[in-house]
């Protein structure tokens, strides 16, 4: 009778563990690691964290305060850091790091540097682990706002722990009773006067001796309980042999507040495995949202490696105060918030596709960063555009707009839409105190003229047709809620892109403000009047108005000839007003796909817009192309720079078969999913399956669709579709059905032939 009632419950119980698949095995943080300032393969470092988590670690093979914190060719790791870093070329803020050291003490960062093999690495969001070259074995599992740390030590030799922080004031204080460290560290770019990240470590092991050090003078003061300074450190030393655990969160407010979420997050968990298996627990729930059948192992890497790099933007910049709820301390105004808020991401990358993905997978934290966006405007006077963790104002346009657009559009709908108007009505015409993106550079030229001049504003044409679209996001915007003041001022603009294109040349030009072109024209310069980029690739920057780029270029037969040419053209470059080859193009000679250049944002949408002129079946091929040929789940995993899960997402969407042309609109564009099936399960409880039958690596070609079980000709489909559940059924063949998607109810939107949707 126990055995029968013993089978019945393992029937009972493995249908429960077969809904929570292992995907985090999939997982590689490595990927992408293989970068330098002179070639990207990513810019990432492997980053241990949960979903959104307010803060990362990470191993450190990079100096202090160098951006390329961990590339894969280095031979030492100098630290295990606290890490907030979403891009290599704005480097990182709240970072100190922990260092473990046998035999002699050695606290500098080059003297402590160890060497270590990545045949003794491991690498996941969970887990993170090395054994270093002199026998000491690093562990890190992480929490939402902290970290879990083992180091077991070598017995014989001494056993030191370093802790550094890293550059710019700081402060720590020992408690050798407590067996406790708290400390403030001030570092970043971004960042308020006055700006501090307390921390609190932990530790399970008596303390045998400490000190405290610092950066500067590089001097040791033993049994010294604090140090404040640049870069004041401490140490401490165990007995010979030990394995010492430390339990570390940290907080913007104070040090009360990190031994609450020290409370919160870690005290809970007796060892590392247990913060381990939570950790895990929590990504393959999160990973599995998205549930891929099909394709070979290595695809499922590829997908799961940037899926998990997708999900780590945009960061949680909130924590929990004592009475449960959250609030912040906001990285523009110095004050505290109740509430929430989210940093780390710059939208010139992620209004493509790093936000289209979070809406689809995480719409209620979409509409709290709706929500935080515009609270932001009101604490420093701007919407954000460039946030690590304050407003930096890099790159160019104005695109908030585009991400409360885009969630309006797709029904949520948790912000005042009028707020959002008026904010982006001062963007558009204002010039803000930072950066390109703060604001608009030649926002009078722009709406006297319909265009910004080039030379007078650099990446002027660049910023035209950014420009351009962002008037039609506030269009829309205004437009869906009976808002007709806005909607007019922005109608006025949104056919700007139609201002700085050249007929005679055939490509988007700089133009002075006298309506002159630049001159000694050459479509494979970079710079000037582009943005990280030439005219081959800026040719494309209508988002919102595919059919009237068509007319322009002289009608469907044209644009196509000239989509296709972006293929067919020479790699060549001409390095133009960047006077030497820049990243950008060597990654794009290096792809070996004429002019088309993958590795940065512009044109990544570029291959979806044959949907738009008879011609899907192109899309379908080169879009199988670019992912199987320029991204792996490897150290040399991406293209070009991962700019805060833009790159990783464009990779999801396109896997699963689809892509985010112009967010703004409720539309996505098919391309050809890489996985016989796909299930997106979403919040409301409901499941949206992509079936891909036949599908392998030579059958890339949809030969015919169908939704929910009816016949399906269209080149996109809505979002709708998406949260209402269903099947989207693809079945594929070695062949081009040309016959397929060519009737004009067929196109995705575009504004030119809206009337037609």
């Amino acid at each position: 009778m126990k055995l029968r009632f013993s089978i019945i419950l393992l029937f009972l119980i493995k249908p429960l563990f077969a809904q929570t698949p292992d995907l985090v095995h999939y997982v590689n943080t490595l990927q992408g690691t293989n970068s330098k300032h002179e070639l990207t393969r990513g810019n990432t470092y492997p980053t241990t964290a949960l979903p959104n988590g307010m803060n990362t670690w990470t191993p450190q093979t990079g100096r202090n305060g160098d951006g390329w914190k961990y590339q894969y060719e280095k031979k030492t790791i100098r630290g295990f850091q606290q890490a907030h870093q979403c891009s290599s070329w704005s480097n990182d803020y709240a970072v100190f790091s922990f260092m473990p050291v046998t035999g002699v003490l050695k606290v500098n960062e080059e003297d402590r540097a160890t060497g270590f093999n990545h045949s003794n690495e491991t690498a996941k969001p969970n887990y993170y682990q090395v054994k270093l070259d002199n026998g000491i074995n690093a562990e890190i599992a992480p929490t939402e706002r902290g970290a879990h740390l083992r180091f077991s030590f070598p017995k014989g030799a001494p056993s030191y722990l370093v802790l550094d922080g890293y550059t710019k004031m700081s402060m720590v204080k020992i408690f050798p009773k407590e067996r406790k460290i708290i400390g403030y560290v001030n570092n970043g770019h971004y960042v308020p006067e006055g700006f501090r990240n307390y921390f609190v470590a932990e530790f399970d092991k008596p303390f045998k001796s400490y000190g405290t050090w610092e950066n500067r003078e590089n001097t040791i003061t033993a049994g010294s309980l604090t140090k404040e300074g640049d870069g004041a450190g401490a140490y401490i030393e165990f007995n010979s042999g030990e394995n010492v655990q430390v339990k570390v969160v940290s907080s913007y407010f104070s040090f009360e507040q990190a031994e609450r979420t020290l409370n919160l997050e870690l005290r809970k968990f007796k060892t590392l495995e247990d913060t381990k298996a939570a950790a895990a627990k929590i990504w393959n729930q999160h990973l599995g949202k998205v549930l891929v059948e099909g394709g070979t192992e290595e695809e499922k890497a590829t997908f799961y490696s940037c899926l998990f790099r997708a999900s780590l933007f945009s960061r949680q910049f909130y924590e929990y105060g004592q009475d449960g709820k959250p609030y912040y301390y906001s990285p523009y105004d110095a004050k505290v918030h109740s509430g929430f808020m989210y940093t780390d991401t710059g939208f010139w990358d992620t209004f493509r596709a790093q936000f289209p993905l979070n809406t689809i997978l995480q719409p209620t934290m979409q509409g709290r960063y709706m929500q935080a966006m515009l609270e932001a405007k009101e604490q420093c006077g701007w919407l954000p555009s460039w946030s690590f963790p304050g407003e930096g104002g890099s790159m160019i346009g104005n695109h908030a707009i585009s991400l409360l657009t885009d969630a309006w559009v797709k029904g949520i709908r948790t912000f005042d839409p009028e707020k959002a108007l008026d904010a982006y009505l001062h963007e558009a015409t204002n010039k803000g105190p930072w950066g390109p993106a703060n604001g608009r550079h030649g926002w009078k030229e722009y709406y006297e003229l319909g265009y910004v001049p080039y030379p007078e504003y650099g990446e002027g044409t660049a910023k035209t047709l950014e420009y351009a679209y962002d008037d039609f996001c506030g269009y829309e915007l205004a437009k869906a809620t009976d808002k007709p003041f806005y909607e007019n001022i922005f109608a006025r603009q949104m056919y700007n892109y139609k201002n700085v294109y050249d007929p005679s040349s055939g490509f988007m030009r700089g133009k002075n403000r006298k309506g002159e072109w630049k001159p000694n024209f050459d479509p494979i310069e970079w710079g000037g009047p582009y943005t990280e980029g030439n005219a081959w690739h800026w040719q494309w920057s209508v988002f919102h108005d595919i059919q009237g780029l068509s007319n322009l270029m002289g009608g469907e037969k044209n644009f196509i000839k000239k989509l296709d040419s972006v293929f067919s053209e020479p790699n060549k470059v001409n390095v133009g007003t960047y006077g030497g080859m820049i990243h950008e193009m060597t990654e794009m000679v290096m792809a070996n796909m004429g002019q088309y250049a993958h590795g940065n944002q512009p044109i990544q949408h570029m291959i979806y817009l044959y949907n738009y002129a008879g011609e899907p079946w192109k899309t379908q091929y080169h879009i199988r192309q670019v992912m199987s040929r320029l991204y792996n789940s490897t150290e040399n995993g991406y293209p070009g720079d991962e700019d805060q899960g833009q790159t990783s997402s464009w990779y999801v969407l396109s896997a699963l078969g689809f892509y985010s042309v112009c967010p703004g609109t409720d539309q996505y564009v098919i391309g050809s999913p890489v996985f016989k099936k796909a299930t997106i399960t979403l919040e409301n409880g409901k499941k949206f399956i992509i079936e891909a039958t036949n599908n392998n690596d030579k059958n890339v070609y949809i030969q015919s669709a169908t939704l929910n079980g009816k016949n399906y000709t269209a080149n996109y489909f809505r979002h709708s579709d998406i949260t209402n559940g269903g099947t989207l059924k693809f079945d594929m063949g070695s062949d081009p059905a040309k016959e397929k998607g060519l009737a004009i109810a067929d196109k995705p939107f575009s504004l030119s032939q809206a009337d037609n949707k």
